[in-house]
């Protein structure tokens, strides 16, 4: 009986914690939220607070974002979608090809390989910028979509999460594939990469959102405002001559909205990749 009491109470403990830290994460979003929702008169005279005043609420922020002066935000928009959607894909399958191979054949120099992946995870972007831009610019992609995506295209981070899940798998699919008469691309493309299905969803969530919040190499490589994607477009609001704090905050909020769609549309395959993934190999 003292067992099960105790069982009962420690059950109730973890549901508050978890409550409590789930309370925690989504803190931010309510505090955006409600403060995209306040006239911009309002933040700048009262602040911001916490506060909920029905009356006071408006959603001239986000008419104003969407339409009049504020539409090049839709433009920004466009190219942070069609720029997330590229690099994905291109990654999810240049990085599971390279993964795929690291961690099925066996030849020689492979290990060395593997190795120097391990190292470029090591290596921060600041070391890499000065080199790159400088190669962007002589191949003239400098302002251009192909100067942002194809720098990092090949995640080593993808192709070592690649690896170590193709690794867990029985070579006897690959074997039986080949008595099949099928070629090593069909032996990928139909035999291996169903079976990767929960690593694909679990990179694609974090490649996608690695792109769609990466700031600082669109920041170097796009020049024009219409190229701008939203964390370039939103910190060009922040100026020495005003702060538009008002379109700031509810170009956040809209940013969020994408990748919670990913995420729901693949955390099943999230959970059980990474969970599969981090035990294999």
């Amino acid at each position: 009986m003292i067992g099960g009491r105790g069982f009962v109470l420690s059950r109730v403990l973890l549901l508050v914690f978890f409550i409590a830290l789930g309370a925690s994460v989504l803190f931010p979003f309510y505090f955006l939220l409600v403060s995209s929702l306040r006239p911009s008169q309002e933040l700048f005279t009262s602040g911001f607070h916490l506060g909920i005043q029905l009356k006071g609420m408006t959603a001239a922020n986000y008419g104003m974002l969407l339409g009049g002066s504020g539409a090049v935000y839709l433009s920004w928009y466009k190219n942070s979608i069609l720029l997330t959607a590229l690099f994905t894909v291109f990654s999810l399958f240049l990085s599971s090809l390279v993964g795929y191979g690291l961690g099925v054949y066996v030849f020689k120099g492979r290990n060395l390989i593997f190795t120097l992946v391990l190292f470029l995870l090591m290596i921060p972007l600041e070391i890499l910028m000065l080199p790159l831009y400088k190669l962007l610019v002589t191949v003239r992609l400098i302002n251009t979509y192909a100067g942002v995506i194809l720098p990092f295209v090949v995640s080593p981070a993808a192709v070592f999460f690649f690896r170590q899940y193709s690794v867990g798998i029985p070579r006897d699919y690959v074997d039986a594939g080949r008595m099949d008469g099928c070629t090593e691309y069909g032996i990928y493309g139909r035999i291996m990469a169903p079976l990767m299905r929960p690593a694909f969803g679990a990179m694609a969530i974090l490649l996608s959102m690695r792109e769609w919040n990466d700031f600082l190499w669109p920041l170097i490589v796009l020049r024009t405002n219409t190229n701008f994607t939203i964390p370039v477009g939103l910190a060009s609001l922040m100026s020495p001559y005003g702060n538009n704090y008002d379109m700031l905050i509810a170009g956040a909020i809209l940013a969020i909205v994408p990748i919670v769609i990913v995420f729901l549309f693949n955390q099943r395959a999230f959970v059980s990749g990474l969970t599969v993934g981090g035990i294999k190999g």
